[in-house]
């Protein structure tokens, strides 16, 4: 099955999920555990934002930073610059956060609530490089338009 059709397949699974759901914290654990579980990340989460910082929210993986400040790391770059951010190499990036030392691609989407404010980024790390791409971008942005 093509990377397509896989999160086709998981996307409607995301909003059987969401559909009805109001607490924010339930439908990101439900849908860490999919995301994790179909694709087999190595760390699939959510960072929440929190008195002006993101706090660690649901996950499936080892164990991780538990506050990234505002544009530190992947995870605050993309919630100060409101945009999905695509990482082939960690080691690349500057100012990466090494939360874990086996973590070598990331990809982290930012969540959006109805008024338009990040409230929350989902941060995925793959243990190999280049595992992530504008196909992944595409997906997990209407997938986190769910959590809104």
């Amino acid at each position: 099955m093509t990377k397509e059709k896989k999160y086709e397949a998981l996307l409607a699974q995301v909003e059987s999920l969401c559909e009805g759901e109001k607490d924010a914290i339930a439908k990101m654990a439900n849908v860490a555990a999919l995301l994790h579980q179909e694709f087999g990340f190595w760390w699939t989460g959510f960072y929440r934002v929190v008195d002006g910082e993101l706090i660690l929210g649901p996950f499936q993986g080892p164990l991780a930073c538990m506050h990234i400040g505002y544009g530190r790391g992947v995870c605050g770059t993309a919630w100060k610059e409101r945009r999905t951010v695509v990482v082939p190499d960690v080691e690349e990036f500057p100012g990466h956060i090494a939360c874990s030392s086996e973590s070598r691609s990331e990809i982290v989407v930012p969540v959006f609530d109805g008024g338009n404010n990040v409230v929350a980024v989902l941060d995925i790390d793959s243990r190999e490089l280049g595992t992530f791409d504008e196909v992944d971008a595409r997906w997990l942005e209407r997938a986190a338009g769910f959590l809104a």
